[in-house]
């Protein structure tokens, strides 16, 4: 019992801790909106130090493992097992940290992110902060060909969902606090705030629709200036001028695309081939790292340009003084060296990777033609700068941001044409070869589709049967012409639907089939019958369709409406379906899930006998459900007229298999109540008063 002690003092202290916060934040009185907009603050701040945190943990490490500055005069300088031993060292103890410390460590971070957002409501374990601090720089200091960016990007956004883990936050707003996250690392890492915002937006969410985008940019700013205060106000890289010596090079900017694109693909394959070789050895992951560190220094010993995050190499290639067919050389050995540093279970980022192949790429391309054509065409460093972009662009399929960092980091907007160009066009090559990005197909390759919880997807929830109205205009095919335009004119139907004797749709008449006809009514009104001015192949949907697929028909057709056959008896006709009731059907199922992920979150907010203030004297309040109601159905009871009470949600506690199961049960007329059951309600405080004076038949189960 005593080996318990420190735990429970631990908790009671944090409860303590908890429980003071939020009583200061209640008698603040703080909407919603201000604590949001604080949290962003504090988020950009902690995200910022985060970045500060790992460059100078990075150098630490470095100069203790390469005993001075890092750079390549001092590994040329070094003799060349200390290139073997010292990545050997770091893969070794990279691997045991992920090994039994934390998982999440492992690659480049960012699809764990994406992730925790789509499957787990952005839950992201604290420790990941400590394992991915220590794990990356250390594994960067030893020499792992990777980049600083991924980690500081899933610190990050640990360091975001860990306060709203605090503060139980709701699931939405828990993603826009990991966003936040994100992009307080990217902006940090690249003194670009504007770039992180969208890095988030377009990548982390991948939702440009986000409803809150305020405090992502707050928290960009947030991070951005700590991250001046602490390493000053410059870019990344040394940025040469740019110029645009005639309109004629900007063919040569296509080109560029098309080639970053290309290299954008094999790095993917190459990265994941890696990923599988290393899997299949069914060894411990120390083992794996050991290798791949191995690997790295024999490759270092003849490239050393490959170690760590590679930015002095990058400036070199800026400032045109690496020799092109080098350059091209070194954009392959970097493929294969980051490839087997993420492959065999290195911590890093491939934004860093991605820039140098893209510098290094632009060096060679630039190189040759600036050789061929020098008097309008810009020197080497010009198309290394616009090739880091493509690159980043098509490999993480996120043109913008890859834009917005180049343009953040020269400030110079006549570079922006030649790098949209370029960008856009690696990326539309990228995808068309490769369909995920070198982040979502690790999550594709689990059999995870992060896009399945997207908005467009509540339509495959819900089936024709939901919304279908029970009212058809149905004309026999012998039916005159006179009998038809009546019935077309008296209905509230757009169309009519021809039928057979045996009740088989054969075809169907709209207005403009009527209009045809009506300017010759007089000589046509006896001879036509409805079978003669009807259209075939009508367009069918049955009751067990889903809503997604009747959307695609109705904008596959054109048509307002379309008619409902049974599943069990295809001759039976139910009614029709309209396109403006999928419509709402849609609306409607998106506020209510938007409305249950609050109200279910708030849920865990209230205690007995205590209350969630929402506006002037209104609250929600969590009662037990009194006795005398127990078995009844909502209609019976009536919560509104005879308690002035309106139900929120019902949390309905089940037992399943040994394990307790909470269930949120939206209210029905229909819905009755059990015993156990835990109601939301909102109102006045005396009326919830008076609600819980009916005493409960027992204390709630949780």
């Amino acid at each position: 019992m005593q080996s318990n002690e420190p735990v429970s003092s631990f908790k009671s202290f944090y409860q303590s801790i908890y429980k003071k916060i939020l009583s200061s934040t209640d008698r603040m009185k703080m909407t919603e909106h201000t604590f949001v907009l604080l949290m962003a603050v504090v988020i950009g701040l902690l995200g910022g130090y985060g970045a500060v945190l790992i460059q100078f943990t990075i150098r630490v490490f470095q100069h203790l493992f390469w005993r001075g500055t890092f750079n390549l005069e001092t590994i040329h300088a070094i003799a060349w097992y200390w290139k073997v031993i010292i990545p050997l060292g770091g893969g070794i103890v990279v691997g045991l940290v992920i090994q039994f410390y934390a998982r999440e460590a492992k690659g480049h971070g960012v699809p764990e992110v994406m992730e925790a957002i789509a499957l787990h409501n952005g839950i992201i374990r604290v420790r990941v902060v400590i394992a991915k601090l220590f794990s990356s720089a250390l594994y960067i200091a030893a020499g792992g060909s990777v980049g600083r960016e991924g980690p500081v990007i899933q610190i990050g956004s640990a360091v975001g969902s860990s306060v709203g883990q605090f503060f139980k936050v709701t699931h939405k707003r828990m993603r826009t606090f990991v966003a936040c996250g994100a992009a307080s690392g990217i902006a940090a890492a690249f003194n670009a705030p504007v770039a992180g915002a969208l890095f988030a937006v377009e990548i982390i969410l991948g939702d440009f629709a986000v409803p809150q985008f305020s405090p992502i940019v707050i928290s960009s700013v947030t991070a951005t200036i700590v991250s001046r205060h602490f390493l000053g106000d410059f870019p990344a890289f040394v940025v040469p001028a740019y110029h645009l010596y005639s309109p004629l090079e900007l063919i040569n900017y296509v080109v560029l695309g098309v080639l970053a694109g290309m290299t954008a693909v094999a790095f993917i394959k190459s990265l994941y081939y890696m990923e599988d070789f290393f899997d299949n050895m069914k060894t411990p992951q120390y083992v794996q790292s050991a290798i791949g560190g191995i690997a790295i220094g024999l490759i270092g010993i003849k490239f050393p340009e490959i170690f760590g995050v590679g930015y002095d190499s990058i400036d070199m290639a800026l400032a045109g003084h690496i020799a092109g067919w080098l350059a091209l050389i070194l954009v392959g050995v970097k493929v294969i060296a980051t490839s087997i540093s993420l492959g065999s279970g290195g911590s890093g980022g491939i934004f860093a990777p991605s820039l140098f192949m893209g510098a290094l790429l632009g060096v060679f391309f630039g190189g040759l033609i600036h050789y061929w054509f020098p008097d309008w065409t810009a020197g080497p460093g010009a198309y290394a700068l616009v090739a880091m972009g493509g690159v980043v662009g098509a490999t993480t399929h996120g043109p913008i941001t890859a834009i917005l960092i180049i343009f953040e980091l020269t400030n110079d907007y006549k570079i922006i044409l030649p790098l949209m160009i370029t960008t856009i066009i690696s990326t539309l090559i990228s995808m068309r070869m490769q369909k995920e990005s070198i982040y979502t197909l690790k999550l594709v390759r689990r059999g995870i589709n992060i896009f399945a919880g997207r908005e467009v997807n509540v339509l495959k929830s819900l089936k024709v049967s939901d919304v279908v109205k029970q009212s058809i205009n149905l004309i026999r095919e012998n039916d005159s012409f006179t009998d038809v335009l009546e019935q077309i004119i008296h209905s509230p139907h757009n169309y009519a639907y021809v039928v057979d004797e045996n009740d088989q749709l054969t075809g169907y008449i709209s207005m403009h089939e009527i209009r045809q006809t009506i300017t010759d009514y007089e000589n046509l009104k006896h001879l036509l019958i409805a079978r003669d001015v009807a259209l075939p192949d009508v367009e069918i949907v049955r009751e067990s369709d889903n809503l997604d697929y009747v959307m695609k028909q109705f904008g596959r057709t054109g048509l307002e409406e379309m008619p409902v056959i049974s599943d069990d008896h295809e001759k039976r006709i139910l009614g029709t379906i309209w396109q403006r009731d999928v419509i709402n059907a849609y609306n409607q199922q998106i506020f209510l899930r938007d409305m249950s992920g609050e109200v279910a979150d708030s849920v865990h907010h209230v205690n007995e006998g205590k209350s969630v203030h929402v506006v002037d004297k209104y609250y929600f309040y969590e009662l037990d459900v009194p006795s005398p109601l127990i078995g009844k159905s909502l209609i019976e009871i009536d919560l509104r007229k005879k308690y002035n009470l309106e139900l929120i949600l019902i949390r309905r506690t089940r037992t399943i298999r040994n394990k307790k199961a909470t269930q949120y049960i939206h209210p029905h007329a229909q819905t009755h109540l059990k015993l156990n059951d835990v109601l939301l309600v909102f109102g006045l405080k005396e009326d919830a008063e008076n609600f819980r004076k009916l005493k409960p038949l027992n204390k709630k189960l949780h």
